[in-house]
C-alpha cells in the first residue's frame, strides 16, 4: 500500500503544480477511504516539505447543496496550511488553479485543542471566535469529477481560504443565519448557515470526532471551516466576490485577472 500511497501522493500534487488535470477514474476510485486519507496525509506532506505549515482543518460535504452538486453523500475533511491562505480583500492566484470554485463558509478559531488526545465533549469550549470566510476549491482530477476516494486523496479540493473579522464565539446564534455570495456586486447563491449540517456546530463537532478517528489533533490557533452553506460558484479571472453572513459582516477576494504571471 505505501508504494500506491506515494505514487499518488506525486501525482496529485504534479497535477496541481502543473496545471495538469489527472484523467479519470482512477486506480484510487474504489480504494478504502482509509487509503485515500493516507494519500492525502502524503500530499499535504509534501506542501509541508516546500516549507507550508499547518493552520487548519476543513469540512467538506456538509450541506445537501454541496453533496447534490458533487455528487456525494459523506463527509470529509481536509487541511488547510499557510500557503493558501489569501488575506481578506486580497488576491486569488487563479491562473496556479485548475478550475477554482469559490463557496461561503463559517469559520471557527481554536484557542483549544480538538480530536485526537483532547476532550471533545463540548467542541463549542475550544472556540476563540467565529467569521464569515470563503473558501476556493480546485480539483486536481479533469473535468472536477472524482469518486469519494478521489476527492478524500486530493485533499478535499481545498485549494485556498479567507476569513473576515472574528467575532467572539459566545456573541451571536450560529444556527440560522442567513448567507449571500456576490460576485462582482451581483447576487450568485444565497442560503442560510443551517445548511451546514444543521448547523455549524455539528460540524465543529464532526470535526473533532473525525479528527479523533485518524489520529489527528486540531490546535490552537487553528481555524476549522465547517462547510459550505450554498453550492459554490465559478471563479473567473478579475472577480470580485464577496460573501456576507448575517451577524458576522463579510469577507472579500478578488481572483487575478486572465494573463496575469502565476
Amino acid at each position: 500500500m505505501t508504494g500506491m500511497v506515494e505514487r499518488w501522493a506525486d501525482t496529485l500534487d504534479d497535477a496541481a503544480v502543473s496545471r495538469k488535470p489527472v484523467a479519470g477514474p482512477t486506480e484510487l476510485a474504489g480504494v478504502p477511504l482509509a487509503d485515500a486519507y493516507a494519500v492525502q496525509r502524503a500530499v499535504v506532506g509534501r506542501r509541508l516539505a516546500r516549507g507550508d505549515r499547518m493552520t487548519g482543518f476543513k469540512m467538506g460535504f456538509t450541506s445537501v447543496a454541496k453533496m447534490r452538486q458533487m455528487g456525494v453523500h459523506d463527509l470529509i475533511h481536509g487541511s488547510l496550511t499557510d500557503g493558501m491562505y489569501v488575506p481578506d480583500g486580497g488576491t486569488v492566484d487563479v491562473g496556479a488553479l485548475l478550475h477554482p470554485r469559490i463557496e461561503p463558509e463559517v469559520a471557527f478559531l481554536l484557542d483549544a485543542p480538538l480530536g485526537a488526545g483532547a476532550d471533545n465533549s463540548d467542541p463549542l469550549a475550544a472556540v476563540a471566535a467565529v467569521a464569515a470566510a470563503v473558501e476556493v476549491i480546485d480539483s486536481r482530477y479533469a473535468g472536477f469529477s472524482f469518486t469519494l476516494p478521489e476527492v478524500v486523496a486530493d485533499n478535499a479540493s481545498s485549494a485556498g481560504f479567507s476569513t473576515g473579522p472574528w467575532h467572539p464565539a459566545d456573541g451571536v446564534d450560529l444556527g440560522n443565519l442567513g448567507v449571500l455570495l456576490e460576485v462582482d456586486g451581483r447576487l450568485a447563491q444565497a442560503g442560510s448557515t443551517a445548511a451546514i449540517l444543521g448547523h455549524p456546530v455539528r460540524s465543529l463537532a464532526a470535526a473533532a470526532r473525525l479528527a479523533a478517528a485518524y489520529g489527528t489533533t486540531l490546535q490552537p490557533g487553528w481555524v476549522v471551516l465547517a462547510g459550505a452553506a450554498t453550492a459554490a460558484v465559478p471563479l473567473e479571472p478579475g472577480a470580485h466576490v464577496r460573501a456576507t453572513v448575517d451577524g458576522l459582516g463579510s469577507v472579500e477576494v478578488t481572483a487575478s485577472a486572465a494573463g496575469d504571471a502565476r
